[in-house]
């Protein structure tokens, strides 16, 4: 990961000196102004003949500088556009984009006097989740062919003021490379023993990481998560970590906030076996889960005041001897019974478990659950949103106000007793598939079968992140693969409303 530092202004003698500027600048100032003059007016010749006036996604590039004193300098200097408004989310964007820009070398300093500290901070932001790269599995690619990115200083006078900002977005960035890391993975590596046993290794960060196997699962009842896992060879996992944010050093027994993720390390469809074109792109049929343990990273990376818990269900669904069949009837840790109309349908069934097992053990404040879950809200809402279905208005608003503030969009999708008629079953309580009208909210119906609000109001919100958890191309900020989509979102949704 590349090294972010926060330094007092000088002009570099070596690699890539990087100017924001925004639109309607009237001069140049601070080291854009100094590197001008040492070049002897040739950095406002140059951004004035390519016609560089600060606007959003503009960049121009100065190779190779001649300094008038003879000395060394930067062996380029990049302009990049911030746009009329100056904001964070500005800025970020321009990170992203200007990571292109500095990759071929070792370091760069960005000219930052002028930015605020939270702006100089999310610009390193969009710069940092830009560059991640997973290369793990590389052996043969050419030294040349590597980002040599290593350091960025971005140069302040409010030096302090801007590390204060950057440190949480540091811990942020940190969860959401876990993600990505989890998400890119092939399946015969990241099975649901070895993602569990992955899970372990945050305790370094202050969280508290359980694990259950199938005898645990079995006692809890927990029939419909060890269904899906019987076609599979490799065993299912629940695990269960949680951070005291807002109870270390005082007396436990706040209700924590919780989310629950999908985690199916591979999914062929079991027995309702999926086409084989396309297929090798279900090793990401366990992003939700991705997210949940990311998500959790971040919160005890940046000590957020706050106590949350995480909970990921992990199975492989496999067309084994064992494996689970159409019609068959499962009982859930609820005690409902489902028909099993189709294998393919089995993030559903793993949420149902889980969400049921939270709901009872933490009696939680909120819950929200993130999944791969249907092709339907594709067909719904493209690659653009992320489908959110939820009981609670509050709760919905504050999602979709979360996911905007940070570029993770979601469009609401309805529910209602019409189509929680969909999944009536001749023989059980509920059969997990609705048909294809409809199919994500026939889904979600199904998982709010699974909160229990008899007791009293339990606000749940469902994320289907089918279509934004990879991406096929490249974004602002996330290259082309595992988005992390929605760990920023949640981080927002809590830092704003549950802190404290």
């Amino acid at each position: 990961m590349i090294d972010i530092a926060f330094v007092k202004p000088a002009l570099p003698r070596h690699g890539a000196l990087v100017l924001p500027i925004g639109e309607g600048a009237e001069a140049l100032a601070g080291l854009a102004q100094a590197i001008d003059a040492a070049t002897g007016g040739a950095v406002q010749r140059a951004l004035t003949a390519a016609g560089f006036k600060g606007r959003k996604g503009q960049s121009c590039t100065v190779w190779g500088p001649a300094l008038t004193d003879g000395a060394s300098g930067p062996s380029r200097i990049v302009a990049i556009g911030l746009g009329k408004e100056i904001t964070p989310e500005a800025a970020e964007a321009a990170g992203g984009a200007l990571y292109a820009l500095v990759q071929a070398e070792r370091e760069a300093v960005v000219a930052a006097e002028a930015l605020p500290a939270p702006v100089a901070a999310a610009l390193a932001m969009g710069l940092l989740l830009r560059s991640y790269r997973f290369d793990r599995y590389r052996t043969t690619e050419k030294e040349e062919d590597k980002p040599k990115l290593e350091r960025l200083s971005v140069a302040t006078d409010a030096a302090t003021a801007a590390k204060t900002a950057w440190a949480p977005l540091r811990a942020i960035a940190d969860g959401v490379f876990i993600t990505r890391d989890l998400v890119s993975e092939p399946p015969n590596v990241l099975n649901p023993p070895e993602m569990a046993e992955r899970c372990r290794a945050l305790e370094s960060l202050g969280l508290t990481v359980e694990i259950m196997g199938p005898k645990e699962m079995k006692k809890l009842g927990m029939g419909a998560l060890l269904g899906v896992a019987m076609g599979s060879a490799q065993e299912p996992r629940m695990v269960v970590l949680q951070w005291n944010g807002a109870s270390r050093g005082k007396k436990a027994g706040q209700k924590p906030v919780a989310f629950i993720g999908k985690g199916v390390t591979f999914d062929t469809g079991g027995i309702s076996i999926k086409p084989a074109a396309g297929m090798e792109d279900m090793k990401w049929d366990m992003a939700g889960a991705g997210t949940v343990i990311g998500l959790m990273a971040a919160l005890a990376g940046r000590k957020a005041k706050v106590d949350a818990v995480g909970l990921v269900g992990l199975v492989e669904n496999m067309p084994g001897s064992a494996a689970q069949r159409p019609g068959d009837v499962v009982t859930t840790a609820s005690g409902q019974t489902v028909e099993v109309i189709n294998t393919d349908a089995e993030g559903r069934l793993v949420l149902a478990d889980v969400i049921h097992y939270c709901q009872t053990r933490f009696a939680p404040r909120f819950m929200v659950d993130l999944a791969t879950l249907t092709g339907a809200i594709i067909v719904a809402l493209g690659h653009e949103h992320a489908g959110l279905f939820s009981n609670d208005d509050e709760l919905a608003g504050r999602i979709m106000a979360a996911g905007k503030a940070v570029g993770e969009a979601c469009w609401r999708m309805p529910l209602g007793e019409a189509y929680d008629k969909q999944i009536k079953s001749e023989i059980a309580d509920m059969k997990n598939v609705g048909g294809r009208p409809g199919g994500s909210i026939s889904a979600a119906q199904f998982i709010q079968r699974f909160v229990d609000t008899k007791a009293g109001p339990m606000p749940w919100a469902h994320l289907d992140i089918a279509g934004t958890a990879w991406s096929s191309k490249d974004l602002p900020t996330s290259p082309k693969g595992a988005t992390a989509f929605g760990l920023r979102l949640l981080d927002r949704l809590v830092a704003e409303h549950y802190e404290g």
